[in-house]
């Protein structure tokens, strides 16, 4: 049939979805990409020939189902996390937004509420609306600190069903204690999700939100291998909680939701994990000179506890960011007034950055 093609508008589209923009960031063929998070270190060479050789074993059954509860991965997973946790408390899903969505679906959907402490990870109101909850947005305090009475008190106000506590948060770096994660548990009538994507990168003597799951049957505690262990092409996210609340993720995902193929690749990684999380020790170097030498420059670097710094004091991010851009550089505009956000990469990245970033100064 001819004629003109139709547009969104024109479908019958859930009403509640009009309007509404996709979750995207910028991807350009750039030198240097620093603008999604991603650990930009490659794969290690023997972990990746394990990795391969576990995926070709798995393709010799590729054509059976794969294990549909992902028995041997989620052993790796409560290896991996430690602090007591079985494998009866581990749920995985293809990257951590799958697991969050499982959350919600089980817990959120039509008539019921979402809260965040914003600004916070902008997959959590596109989540929390595509399953057909609403959003609630709180606040946060003095370079975007979240304090525990306060926080109460607006999980209180709000009662939601299901809270988020992004732990480092995300796009701001900013840590968040375990007493804040406390008070909120005690405040909150449903299910509370920390989300620890960052959490490798924070100072290694910090308590994982992992240490208060206990007794705690609506605690959430989310992690992502797209991070620490560089694999975010993979998507493999997982979480761990009481094992009734596994069961209930249970009633929301597809069949067979993990591939086989998925499967291999993340307990391969799962096997390499100290070699994997090496490099974690040289992205934190990284994002430190960064926050140093942004404010060198005149900047305003916040406190981070992840693989990436949000720095302020950008007159015009926008034109700071395209003429990054047409320096090579791809970097992050978060929507945050006078704020811009870069993802600490290899030295050789993070040189360029910064070179890119002071040579705008010079060219002023």
């Amino acid at each position: 049939m001819g004629g003109v093609s139709p547009r969104l508008d024109d479908l019958p589209l859930r009403d509640d979805l009009r309007g509404m923009t996709p979750y995207g960031a910028p991807q350009a063929p750039l030198p240097v990409a620093l603008n999604v998070n991603e650990n930009t270190h490659p794969v290690p060479q023997d972990v990746a020939d394990d990795i391969m050789d576990s995926i070709a074993l798995a393709l010799r059954d590729v054509n059976r189902y794969p294990d549909r509860e992902f028995t041997a991965l989620r052993e790796g997973f409560a290896e991996y996390l430690g602090h007591g946790v079985t494998r009866e408390q581990i749920w995985a899903a293809n990257g951590s937004n799958e697991v969050l969505q499982h959350v919600l679906q089980a817990f959120a959907g039509p008539g019921r509420t979402a809260f965040g402490f914003g600004p916070t990870y902008s997959m959590y109101p596109l989540l929390t609306r595509a399953t057909g909850a609403e959003w609630v947005a709180g606040t946060r305090g003095a370079d975007y600190v979240v304090d525990a009475a306060d926080a109460a008190a607006q999980v209180a106000d709000a009662a939601t069903d299901v809270v988020f506590l992004c732990s480092p948060n995300n796009p701001t770096g900013t840590p968040l204690g375990l007493d804040v994660i406390e008070a909120v548990y005690e405040a909150s009538r449903g299910v509370v999700v920390v989300d620890e994507a960052y959490f490798e990168f924070a100072p290694r003597d910090e308590r994982s939100a992992l240490t208060l799951l206990p007794g705690r049957e609506r605690l959430v505690v989310s992690r992502t291998m797209s991070k620490a262990f560089a694999f975010a092409g993979a998507r493999v996210g997982y979480l761990a909680a009481d094992p009734a609340f596994v069961d209930a993720l249970r009633l929301v995902r597809l069949p067979y939701h993990l591939s086989a193929l998925t499967q291999a690749a993340a307990s391969a990684a799962l096997r390499h994990a100290p070699t994997m999380l090496r490099m974690v020790d040289d992205i934190v170097a990284q994002r430190d000179r960064i926050s140093a030498t942004v404010e060198a420059l005149g900047y305003v670097p916040h406190t981070t506890w992840t693989n990436f710094v949000l720095f302020g004091g950008v007159t015009d991010p926008a034109v700071t960011w395209q003429r990054l851009y047409d320096r090579g550089v791809l970097i992050r505009d978060v929507g945050i007034p006078h704020h811009l956000r870069v993802t600490a990469g290899t030295e050789d990245e993070t040189t360029a950055f910064l070179d890119a970033l002071a040579s705008l100064e010079s060219d002023a």
